[in-house]
Parts: C-alpha cells; sequence; structure tokens
C-alpha cells in the first residue's frame, strides 16, 4: 500500500554489531505511518519452564506468521563457530608456539656464538660453568622481560588494526581481549626461552677451552 517517506529526529546512537538497524517507538512509528495500534513483531522473555507451553499457545494463533527462539540461534552460531574457528585459532598458536622457540633458541645459539671464545676464557681464568651460564642467559632473560611487555603492545596494535579493517555494513567485530590472553602470551615466552637457554647451557659445559688458551690476542 502506501510507501510514504518520511524525515525523523535522530535522539541518540547505538553501538550494534551485526546490520545497521534503527528502532523507534511503536507509538511514533505508528503516529508518523497514520496507522492504528500495528505491530510487525514482539521481543518476548519467556520463563523456561514455561517455553513449551508458550509455543503450543502460540500455534494456535493465525496472525503469527513466524516465530524464532533467539537462544537457539546462539547455540547455532556458537556450535558453528567451535567448529571453524577454535581450530583455525589452534594452528595460530601452534604457529606462534614454535615460532616464540624458534626465535628464542637462534637469539641465544648467536649470542654463544658471538661470545664463546670470551666464555671459554673466563672458564680459564676460574670462573665456573654457572657464572658463565649466569653471564650469557642473564642477558638473555633482561632481553626478554623487556621484549614481553613490548610484544604484548604491539600484539594489541596489530588486533586492534585486524578488526577495524574487518567492519563492514553487514556486522562489525569488537575487540575484546582478556587480561588472561596476555599472560597465556607472557607465559609461552618465558617457557620457550627457559628450554632455549637449558639446551644452550649444555654447548657452555662444552666449551673448548684449548682452543682459547692456543689463541693469539
Amino acid at each position: 500500500g502506501r510507501r510514504p517517506m518520511l524525515r525523523a529526529p535522530v535522539a541518540g546512537l547505538f553501538e550494534t554489531y551485526i546490520g545497521t538497524p534503527a528502532y523507534l517507538d511503536v507509538h511514533a512509528l505508528n503516529r508518523l505511518m497514520l496507522e492504528g495500534k500495528l505491530w510487525s513483531g514482539a521481543h518476548l522473555m519467556v520463563d523456561s519452564n514455561e517455553q513449551q507451553r508458550l509455543f503450543r499457545e502460540l500455534k494456535h494463533v493465525p496472525q503469527i506468521a513466524s516465530l524464532t527462539v533467539k537462544q537457539a540461534a546462539i547455540d547455532t552460531f556458537h556450535e558453528t563457530l567451535a567448529e571453524t574457528i577454535v581450530i583455525y585459532i589452534s594452528f595460530f598458536v601452534a604457529f606462534a608456539c614454535t615460532l616464540a622457540f624458534a626465535v628464542s633458541y637462534n637469539a641465544t645459539r648467536i649470542a654463544v656464538s658471538e661470545r664463546g671464545r670470551e666464555l671459554a676464557t673466563l672458564r680459564v681464568l676460574g670462573f665456573s660453568r654457572a657464572e658463565i651460564s649466569y653471564l650469557l642467559l642473564g642477558e638473555i632473560g633482561l632481553l626478554t622481560f623487556v621484549a614481553l611487555p613490548l610484544g604484548c603492545a604491539f600484539g594489541y596494535g596489530l588486533a586492534q588494526l585486524i578488526t577495524g579493517n574487518f567492519k563492514t555494513e553487514l556486522y562489525r567485530i569488537p575487540l575484546v581481549i582478556d587480561m588472561s590472553t596476555f599472560g597465556w602470551a607472557m607465559l609461552i615466552g618465558l617457557v620457550a626461552t627457559a628450554l632455549s637457554g637449558l639446551i644452550v647451557r649444555r654447548r657452555l659445559d662444552r666449551l673448548d677451552l684449548v682452543g682459547v688458551l692456543k689463541t693469539r690476542e
């Protein structure tokens, strides 16, 4: 029938993540459309104990064209996410753990290669294995503690950039990061550094002291 084009003031804005809905008081809408008390839908909060009884009653109301159970849609949505996103994220977590260990191990190996002669010289001068390990691994540990908060800050910025680029007219993804996420990320970094340090520690125990004594410097 009639399809009038009306102008109405915007009273306020709200944040939504799916679609671009607009809400108006039903009485004001009926008044603008020159209609009586006409409703196109209703949102009901139903007691779970009375849900089946309500469904039986609604089946006998011919004016109701369709019925949607919000909780069922949410459960289906979560099941779909569990089947896809969990697997997707698991691969990323596995790659992140592998990369954290590889980076820390590579950095420790490079430090040993660059300072192997100096460390062996300290051993010849009377330093114990624990002392030279403290000199090398202590520096790696200090760099790790400095890098962890910086990595969390860069990770937050990257997540914010990615979610910002996902915004469309159909849906928007909010940036929600729990503090436990940063805790797990730091824990993985510390464990990776500790494991690489233990592996490299064995190389420090096998330094060529005789080769250092024969070197002319």
